[in-house]
This record gives C-alpha cells, structure tokens and sequence, in this order.
C-alpha cells in the first residue's frame, strides 16, 4: 500500500490561462470534468492507494471535485516544497506516490500497473518511461522530450513513488535540477561533462543512468519500463488540452 499526493498548486497564469478559471490550473474543464478529478478517480480505483492528499489552495480544489476521504492541504512555493509539505504530513512507513494534476488520461489500471512493477525494485526512488513508439502509435503527433539512450528513445512521465524517509535528504539537490533544468552548461556541472556527453552521444542505458541518479542522490533510483504513455501525456499547452478534450470526449 502507498499514499498518494497530488501536486496540484499551480496557478492558471501560463499558457492555458484562457481555458480555465485563474485560481488553478488544475480545474480545467475537461469534458465536462475538471482535470483534477480525473486523476483523483483514477487514484481513488487503485488498490494500492491507501490514502490521498491534494497540494493546492483547499478551499478552491475541494469545492470544485467530487473527492470522498480526499485530503486537501496548501502547498508552498515550489514543487520541492510541496513535496516536503506532504511528506510531514504523511506517515513515514508507506511509500509516497507523487503525482501531477495535469494528466487527466491516468487511469486507474495504470496506476496499479505502475505501482506493481515499482513494487518489487525494492527502490528509493521510481520513474516511469515510455517507448516513443508506444508514445507515437496511440498518440500520432503529439508532441514531447525524449531521451535516446543505447536501450532505445524514452519518454519520462509525472508519476513518482519515493521512500518518505529520503525526501529530506534529497530536496535541496531536487531543488538544484529543477532551478538548473532549462541551463545545459549548470546541469551539466551538476551531472559531470563526461555524462552529458555520454547521453548526447547515445552511449548510456538505463542502467548507467539509474547508476548516476543513485550515486549522485545518494538513493537506489530505478527506471520502470511503462507501457502506458498516458503517466507522461501532461497538458501544459493548448494542443495538449485540444487532444485530451477529444479522447476523454470519445471515452
């Protein structure tokens, strides 16, 4: 059994500003669904979830779902810190499922799909990817980053299951890569030159990649093959929420 936590504090003030209310990303309408409540029934199907907490303004998100024995809590200012913020609250002896608020084509199978293949790595830290094939051939044309590795082209998704116990410990570094991501010469700095010539040349696998993720965080990081590439489908621009609007509508 694992809790789950639903990052879901982000303010409409991006790209999707005009397709929803300000106060929250996370309450855009979806097929008549805000997408918040997607990925709360999927969550609330799981077997392995046991207990679910919502990172965002409670008042706004709570009125707005239909979310039975869903708890809401306000976030911080920062991912990292509504991670931490969650991770306090949650007791330390479950693994903690994090999850972004902005895949509503999550279902529940798949979380469970997830959560058993995690499950056995007896890991710190998993992350799921998808093939790109798998990627392209249910969803032709969609747009995302991929990685080419000796193994094949990846793509990661916005699902995470972590040991609480670590979370402390690793935060500030966590903090490092997001402030870093978008700086190719600081996170190189970060992961080493060697590395990043490594991966821009295809010559790293997953297991070279777990193997600098553990040593460098100082956890037992592990990649789990997904065949579900809904886990990274996030709608962060309007062509995204232009597909999901026209397949949640189909289903």
């Amino acid at each position: 059994m694992v809790n789950a936590v639903v990052l879901a504090g982000r303010a409409n003030d991006g790209r999707l500003k005009e397709y929803g209310p300000p106060e929250s990303e996370a309450l855009i309408d979806i097929a008549g669904k805000p997408m918040l409540q997607y990925v709360l029934d999927a969550l609330r199907g799981s077997r392995g979830v046991e207990r679910i907490m919502v990172i965002g303004p409670p008042q706004i998100l709570s009125q707005a779902v239909s979310a039975p024995g869903v708890e809401f809590l306000p976030g911080g200012d920062s991912i990292t810190d509504h991670v931490l913020i969650a991770s306090r609250h949650l007791a330390q002896d479950k693994p903690i499922l994090i999850v972004t608020s902005d895949i509503p084509l999550v279902t529940t199978e798949m979380i469970d799909r997830f959560l058993e293949a995690a499950g056995g790595l007896a890991a710190d830290f998993c992350y799921p990817i998808a093939r790109r094939q798998d990627n392209e051939a249910r969803y032709p044309g969609v747009k995302r980053t991929y990685v080419s590795l000796r193994d094949g082209t990846f793509t990661g998704g916005n699902i995470f299951l972590v040991n609480p116990p670590v979370i402390e410990r690793v935060i500030k570094k966590a903090e490092e890569f997001i402030r870093y991501r978008k700086s190719p010469v600081k996170l190189a700095g970060l992961l080493g030159w060697s590395f990043v010539l490594g991966l821009a040349l295809k010559r790293l696998n997953i297991k070279q990649l777990e193997a600098k993720v553990s040593r460098l965080f100082n956890v037992k990081a592990r990649a789990v093959l997904c065949p579900d590439p809904e886990v990274g489908l996030d709608v962060d621009k309007p062509s995204d929420l232009e597909l999901v609007r026209r397949v949640l509508g189909d289903r």
